[in-house]
């Protein structure tokens, strides 16, 4: 075991031995995401690298504290990239982080989310011993794929050592057009282009613009040619769909909680107070507002969806309306029957996701 596993696992076992909570961390670049953070700090940092790439069989398998940026460079290196273009929100992002946020980018509808590139990982449990969950190939598992739990666990289930992920080659290709509409006519384009053989990447609408990104080789181009609209330059598309991923871009930084509302593609606008911006083809709803979680969450939930409290808000906002949606009984009791598995005394990240556990 290398001296940063070793460091890890002391510190582990002091605290489950002491049942005082451990806040596993990497570069902070998502610790405004969840609820509020607990515990003494545990920097994931340490540990580092990327373990092994073979750009031929299209799978990497890298340590939780490497710099996301680092990976991202070495798989442009090669033409590769991670398909569901996870936001960093920061410099300081590392693969740790960006597997345990279970956070996704623009190409999320088209590519799939992170949990869907996971092949296998490496943890550390509350007793300080290292596991390892799935493997390199995408056909590994007979049963549970517990690999892909830890995608999105926000670190309370245990520390990630190492993920092996698949990459996918980087598009040949890719153009964005952008199109005038009001909303329920962009959701019901976006609909009906997804329904048609487009080879759309991502789209996103923001108050009377449509951004459309088309990606691959030859089928851009006849996709152009059929639906038309206003090409935008490379510079400029570019700078788009990075603001849209790192959440620099204007809309972002309004002053209001901002919230995430996952809904089916095709629901109606929905009618909140507030500004609007539409992902993933109508899927994912961005809401800048100051109306009350009830409001917000009824209006996700007459609509098919849930809604998370994703930045912004006041503390006893947070902790009172939750950021998570609310779990269902049957649903909490999974979540808890799961802590309780892998983390008995409760120590990894505690209260991150649902004050309770």
């Amino acid at each position: 075991m290398s001296d940063a596993l070793t460091g890890f696992a002391e510190a582990i076992r002091a605290a489950s031995a002491a049942k005082q909570p451990l806040r596993l961390h990497g570069g902070g670049s998502k610790d405004f995401y969840g609820q509020s953070l607990q515990g003494t700090p545990l920097d994931c940092r340490g540990y580092s690298g990327i373990a092994s790439y073979e750009p031929t069989e299209l799978v990497v398998t890298a340590r939780c504290g490497t710099p996301l940026a680092d990976l991202e460079g070495e798989l442009r290196a090669k033409g590769q990239m991670l398909a569901f273009e996870p936001p960093h929100f920061g410099s300081g992002a590392t693969v740790g982080g960006m597997v345990a946020a279970g956070l996704s980018g623009p190409r999320r509808a088209a590519a799939g989310a992170v949990r869907d590139y996971v092949l296998g990982v490496t943890v550390m449990d509350a007793r300080g011993a290292v596991m390892r969950f799935g493997g390199t190939v995408m056909k590994n598992v007979a049963g549970y794929d517990v690999s892909r739990l830890f995608a999105g666990s926000m670190g309370t289930l245990g520390m990630i050592l190492d993920v092996s992920m698949k990459v996918l080659p980087m598009p040949a290709a890719e153009a964005t057009l952008r199109f005038e509409m009001p909303q329920d006519k962009a959701i019901e384009s976006f609909n009906r282009w997804a329904g048609r053989p487009l080879p759309v990447s991502a789209s996103a609408w923001m108050d009377t613009d449509v951004m459309l990104r088309l990606s691959g080789a030859t089928a851009v181009h006849s996709a152009i040619a059929k639906l038309g609209g206003e090409r935008v330059a490379d510079a400029e598309a570019g700078a788009f769909w990075t603001g849209i991923r790192e959440h620099t871009d204007p809309f972002f930084r309004t002053q209001p909680p901002l919230w995430r509302i996952s809904v089916p593609s095709a629901a109606p606008p929905l009618a909140l107070p507030g500004d609007q911006m539409i992902e993933w083809g109508g899927a994912l709803r961005w809401l800048a507002t100051n109306a009350d979680a009830r409001t917000v969450r009824e209006a996700a939930r007459r609509s098919g969806g849930h809604a998370t409290l994703f930045r912004g808000g006041s503390e006893e906002q947070r902790q009172s309306a939750g950021v998570f949606q609310p779990l269902e009984p049957a649903l909490a009791r999974i979540h808890r029957d799961l802590k309780t598995s892998f983390d008995p005394q409760g120590i990894f990240n505690r209260g991150r996701m649902y004050a309770e556990f």
